[in-house]
């Protein structure tokens, strides 16, 4: 059974507060836009339990620890000023955005298999079967997700990039696990949620997020952040 890596079992929350503090008072310095940083209370295991009988599935492990510890409900989202200079290798960045919210799974859920349903209905299709067996938890915007990748028998899940028009990131692994996905994409400020934005801190589609690649620490140089 796949299982969580070690390093990622616990998180300081305390930590990623203060990552997010430090990348939203840097944007407003910059002329940039921050909507309002919501972090709900934690779910109940009640809630959690509730919602996996609404949904028929057990949600991912990683997922829970952080639902129960820190936030049921989080949202963040910031945007660069449109005047500021950037460099050639960040030209496309414009704004972060991360969410998810418990209570709203079941919406989220619908629409992808809605989508699964009408448009990325053949799983012998490469580009199709990558919508099949996910749980979308983060919307995009532009009708894109991120979504854990629910296979059988696995207790944890990895974060893909769910493309519905033929996006670079498409199936793009972002993380092992829930956990990752926060700890690693949290020290580039939460870069996107569009893939063209974070894709410059890949390696590969199976790489996720680096953190400590140099294109992440020119990032942090870049707009003096130290996170």
């Amino acid at each position: 059974m796949w299982k969580i890596r070690k390093e990622s079992e616990k998180m300081d929350y305390e930590i990623i507060k203060k990552r997010i503090k430090i990348t939203t008072s840097r944007i407003k310095q910059l002329g940039g836009g921050v909507q309002e940083v919501t972090i709900n209370e934690p779910s109940s295991l009640e809630q959690i339990n509730e919602m996996e009988k609404k949904l028929g599935v057990e949600l991912p492990k990683s997922f829970k620890k952080v639902l129960q510890e820190f936030s049921g409900s989080f949202n963040l989202r910031w945007v660069l000023p449109d005047e500021l200079e950037r460099p050639v290798e960040f030209r496309e960045i414009f704004c972060g955005s991360f969410s998810w919210d418990l209570k709203s799974l079941p919406f989220f859920e619908k629409d992808r298999k809605e989508s699964v349903e009408m448009v990325f209905y053949n799983k012998n299709d490469e580009y199709d079967k990558v919508w099949h067996n996910k749980l979308a938890f983060c919307p995009v915007g532009n009708g894109d997700y991120l979504a854990f990748d629910m296979k059988e028998g696995d207790d944890d899940a990895s974060i893909v990039y769910l493309s519905h028009d033929d996006g670079d990131g498409h199936g793009y692994k972002l993380a092992d696990n829930f956990i990752e996905l926060i700890e690693n994409w949290s020290r580039i400020g939460f870069v996107g949620a569009e893939d063209w934005q974070w894709i410059p801190f890949t390696k590969s589609s199976t790489s996720g997020i680096d953190p400590k690649s140099e294109e992440a620490k020119m990032f942090r140089r870049w707009l003096n952040l130290a996170i």
